[in-house]
């Protein structure tokens, strides 16, 4: 278990050295679990495209099996690599993301059903953090899935994450408290129509507006 330090807070970019970055790289290639910030909670970050890592994050997490798993993506083009938009959803994107909104969509073959729970479509999450975001585009997609036991309370810092994670996690990644320190709020999109799944930080009348707008 390696602890990494950011130097700064609230950076508009990261400035992460290189060979810290290549160590959560390393450990992700490895298909090894890595927590990470976002601008909303703690996450707990492994290889989506590798049912094996996911399968880590399940039993790190002790989360039960038929409840899915969120894929953070670092741009547009990197979310079309494992979701189908729409329209609507791309309204959705240019408008909220980076930023603390999960969108539902058709998932593409490549994203293991593991991540899923054997359905068709997939949560992705474009958080609004330098790092995260560092981190993602150079890796590809990972899992988005806040760093705490199944059901235990929210990871708004790091002292939450690794008393909930503990030795299951390669590398943390400590930049302090969150910014928001609540959940991302998430839309199911369904043939250009949405739906509420869980109100987070961005209220429902933001997004309907954005819709109809």
């Amino acid at each position: 278990m390696e602890i990494i330090k950011c130097k700064g807070k609230g950076c508009k970019d990261c400035d992460l050295s290189e060979q810290n970055v290549e160590t959560v790289l390393g450990a992700l290639r490895k298909s090894e679990l890595v927590v990470y910030p976002t601008e909303t909670l703690y996450g707990l970050g492994a290889n989506a495209l590798d049912e094996g890592a996911v399968k880590r994050v399940f039993i790190a997490k002790k989360r039960p099996f038929d409840m899915p798993i969120s894929i953070a993506v670092s741009d547009l083009q990197m979310m079309e690599t494992v979701a189908v938009l729409d329209p609507i959803s791309r309204k959705l994107v240019q408008r909220f993301m980076p930023g603390p909104i999960t969108l539902v969509l058709k998932k593409k073959p490549r994203v293991p059903d593991l991540v899923t729970a054997a359905t068709d479509e997939v949560g992705i999450r474009m958080p609004d953090h330098p790092l995260a975001l560092k981190v993602i585009h150079k890796f590809g997609p990972i899992t988005s899935t806040s760093a705490n036991l199944h059901s235990r309370p929210d990871p708004v810092n790091l002292k939450n994450a690794v008393k909930e994670m503990g030795e299951s996690v390669a590398v943390y990644l400590d930049c302090g408290s969150t910014k928001l320190g609540k959940h991302s709020t998430i839309v199911a999109v369904h043939d250009s129509e949405i739906e509420i799944i869980r109100q987070g930080v961005i209220p429902a009348k933001e997004i309907e507006a954005v819709l109809h707008g």
